[in-house]
Formats: structure tokens, C-alpha cells, sequence
């Protein structure tokens, strides 16, 4: 089988590169190009489980980011094991066709307890006393400690929240060629986050854009060197386009102010009450699955969706089909936004209510996705200062809460999963075996394949 090595670089489309991806403009003028016709949802979780195996979420499961788990009564987001994705993996098929043929998946999500033969994914410790430590999971399990003893600590809080930037992208290109030189994978399938970031903070048409695409530039710059430089088969590829937003969504609060979603008091605050709402939505940036226990509110509930400002389409049964989301872990209705909106998870009716974990960054405690999560609350006086505080108590080994996250949806400017208009504003597959692309558009589904052909064909 042939070296190839698949670079995940999230967010870029066509119409970002020019002159702030000089590196990558300079590489494709060479290589060859085509067009990635998303699936729906256009988020991180979907869109890899279909690269990777080929088939809709109808088949692999992995209906968005996070959804309710029916039998537990829990909404739950970001799980990390590779059991629930239900389909056969690329590195699976590449196996059966050749048994010494390896894989090594750096950053991917779903990437624990997975058949790859080397891991890498974030893993933060969480202590009794409440801190969260930067960690990482690998396998195998030395690995862990190879990385870190060498590179660092994994900069978990430059991964996700307020600091988010490139020091997490560098960590991991730098992890891949470590990897590389100590285990020389078949595959190597890398995920570099940084232009997620102010994506979603500023919009794709802010200019400080231009600094953040010279930034992922220069990592991928260094990975295409050094695989092709080994002879390697290198694909670089995205998994959506984000465009811009100015309309948060609350779906929720419509559900709650028409007496469809439940809440329970805990100390003076509120939390959802999924298994005692009647309806109540999963939000997941342009997406969100709307799950209806009461099915005799089915009719009401659709048609307060479809009568809610921002939401362009409401999918049943039959749109389920359409789409391929057709499965049980989606909700009984799915709501798309529209272009210019996105759903943001709130429930609460007054902000003083809201729970302690709101204005935090907790991507597993909220019953949804939060990208207000990517800013520091702008009330704050001296916020560094305040956090510095913070800080210095998690040292001192006391319990503290990181409350510095505003609770105004209206921050973010980019959102993503409802399937751009145009192909240049949406993912994008490039080669420098251009032969294996036979088409300037192709499907999520296609990718797969063409992976596989980069290592047979």
C-alpha cells in the first residue's frame, strides 16, 4: 500500500485561499481539486464519521455533535468512543485488503477504544476538588507520556474557550511527526482546528481572518513537507464552510414559553428537564434535533418550529429520509436554520436563572452546542485579572468556578451544518494525485473511497 496522510484542516473552503494560504495556494496549483457536497449536519462529528466510513448518518449513527440518549433521559455531546460509530472505518477496509497495512488517527473525534493502531485525542483529567487538568488519551498508552515528555502538555485551553488559537494546530502537526518518524504509519489521518476559532467569533469575512489562515498555512506547510519528502500520498481537506450569522436562535424558550419543555430548580438556578419535557431541542449550530416525548404535541411542536423566525425548513419523517438522518438517535422533528442564524441552546427566561455551568466553558454539562464559549464576558472588568484569581486557587488546590463566559449569543458572527449555498463557500478535497479525483464535485460519502484509492490504486 501507498503512505498517505489525510490533513484536516476545519473550516477552509476555496473562497478563503489566495494570498493568507500562500503555502497551500502554491501546493494546489500542482495538486488537484474538488468540491465536498456536505452531508447534513455540516458539523465535526457527522462529518468525519462519513469521511471515514462512507456511508449517511442513517447507517454510522452519528446523527450531530451530541444527541439525547433515550434510555438514560440525558443529552449528552462530544463522546469520544469509536463503538458509537456503527459502520466500518477506512482504516478497517484498508486492513482486510492488507493485514501489515496501519493507521494512525491524531485528533480525530470518536477516537477512543477505536481499531486504529496509534491514537492521540484530548482527555482532560477532572480531580475530585473540581479543577480540569490538560491531558491526552492515546494508544498505545505510552504514548501519551512520549508526546508530552517531548512536546509538552497538550494546550488543552488553547484547544476550545476563550484562548483558543494555533498553539493546539502546531501541538498536534508537531504530535503527527513524532508519530510518523517512531511508528511510520500507512495512514495518517490529522485534525487541525485553529480556523474553527474565529471562524465563529468574527464571521469569515472579518480581515483579521487573514492572520489565522497564515497561521494553519505555515503548520500544513510543515506537514506537506515532511510526508511528502517520504513519498507520501497527501490529502488535505475540510469538513464545512462557516459563514457568517447574525441571529441566535432559542429554540428552546419558544418550546418552554408554549409549555413543551420542562425545567427543574437546583439551588436557586434551573436545568433542563429533558425526560420530563414534553419537547425540547438538541441545538447544534445550524442544526437541531427536536425530540418529542409527548407525540400528541407533534403537529404543535412542528408548527411552532416552522412559524419561529430563523428556522428555514423542519424536517419529519419523510425529510428525515431525504436527508439520511433517518435514524433513532435523531429527534422526531430536525429544524434547519437559516443562512444568516444558528440555535443556540438556552432555555432559561431570565438570565439570573441561568445554570452555574452557562458561564462556563463545559462542553459536557450543556445540553447543547455553545460557541458563546469563545469569548471572555466583555462586562468584566479586568477579566485576566479574574481569571488570574481563579487560577491562583485552582493552585492552591481550592474549588473554584470559571464563570467568565458571557451569556449573549449575539457574540458570534460564523456558524455551520446547514449546507452553504455555494460550493466555494463549502469543504473542499485536494491531492497531489490528482487522477484519483474523477470529478470536480463530489459527496461526503465519496471520501472514503478516495482515501482507499490513495492507498491501493
Amino acid at each position: 500500500m501507498h503512505k498517505t496522510v489525510v490533513i484536516n484542516v476545519v473550516g477552509l473552503t476555496t473562497k478563503l485561499m489566495g494570498a493568507s494560504t500562500p503555502a497551500i495556494s502554491a501546493w494546489v496549483k500542482r495538486a488537484g481539486a474538488a468540491s465536498i457536497k456536505a452531508d447534513t449536519p455540516a458539523v465535526t462529528c457527522t462529518a468525519q464519521a462519513t469521511y471515514f466510513t462512507g456511508a449517511h448518518a442513517d447507517q454510522h449513527g452519528i446523527v450531530a455533535n451530541g444527541w439525547y440518549f433515550r434510555e438514560e433521559c440525558e443529552i449528552k455531546f462530544w463522546r469520544q468512543s469509536n463503538h458509537l460509530v456503527s459502520a466500518p472505518k477506512v482504516w478497517e477496509q484498508a486492513k482486510k485488503l492488507d493485514p501489515s497495512f496501519t493507521c494512525a488517527n491524531l485528533f480525530g473525534w470518536y477516537n477512543m477504544y477505536s481499531s486504529v493502531d496509534y491514537s492521540v485525542t484530548p482527555r482532560p483529567m477532572y480531580p475530585a476538588d473540581g479543577r480540569k487538568i490538560p491531558d491526552i488519551y492515546a494508544h498505545p498508552a505510552g504514548l501519551r507520556d512520549d508526546l508530552q515528555a517531548s512536546l509538552g502538555k497538550f494546550p488543552l485551553f488553547q484547544f476550545w474557550g476563550p484562548t483558543a488559537g494555533i498553539a493546539s494546530s502546531q501541538w498536534i502537526g508537531d504530535a503527527a511527526l513524532k508519530v510518523d518518524e517512531q511508528f511510520d504509519p500507512t495512514l495518517t489521518l490529522i485534525y487541525l482546528p485553529h480556523l474553527d476559532y474565529n471562524l465563529q467569533r468574527l464571521g469569515p469575512d472579518d480581515p483579521a481572518i487573514a492572520k489565522d489562515l497564515l497561521e494553519i498555512d505555515a503548520v500544513v506547510d510543515k506537514l506537506i513537507e515532511h510526508y511528502e519528502g517520504k513519498g507520501a500520498r497527501v490529502i488535505l481537506l475540510s469538513e464545512y464552510g462557516i459563514t457568517a450569522v447574525n441571529r441566535p436562535v432559542p429554540l428552546n424558550r419558544a418550546l418552554r414559553q408554549n409549555g413543551l419543555l420542562a425545567v427543574r430548580n437546583e439551588l436557586g438556578l434551573e436545568l433542563l428537564d429533558p425526560g420530563a419535557s414534553a419537547a425540547f431541542a438538541v441545538c447544534d449550530h445550524q442544526i437541531a434535533h427536536v425530540y418529542v416525548n409527548d407525540l400528541s404535541k407533534l403537529k404543535e411542536v412542528r408548527a411552532l418550529l416552522e412559524a419561529t423566525p430563523g428556522v428555514e425548513r423542519v424536517l419529519d419523517e419523510e425529510g428525515k429520509k431525504e436527508f439520511h438522518l433517518d435514524h433513532p438517535r435523531s429527534g422526531e422533528l430536525i429544524a434547519i436554520s437559516a443562512r444568516d442564524s444558528w440555535f443556540t441552546y438556552y432555555y432559561w427566561l431570565e438570565d439570573r436563572l441561568a445554570p452555574d455551568f452557562a458561564r462556563t466553558v463545559d462542553i459536557h454539562r450543556k445540553p447543547g452546542y455553545d460557541p458563546v464559549e469563545l469569548f471572555l464576558d466583555p462586562a468584566l472588568r479586568l477579566p485576566k485579572l479574574k481569571v488570574g484569581l481563579k487560577l491562583l486557587r485552582k493552585m492552591l488546590g481550592f474549588r473554584y468556578l470559571m464563570d467568565v463566559i458571557p451569556l449573549d449569543a449575539g457574540l458570534v458572527k460564523g456558524s455551520h451544518g446547514r449546507v452553504t449555498d455555494s460550493p466555494e463557500e463549502g469543504p473542499v478535497l485536494m491531492t497531489n494525485y490528482p487522477a484519483l479525483v474523477s470529478s470536480k464535485a463530489i459527496g461526503a460519502t465519496d471520501v472514503c473511497q478516495i482515501i482507499l484509492d490513495h492507498l491501493i490504486a
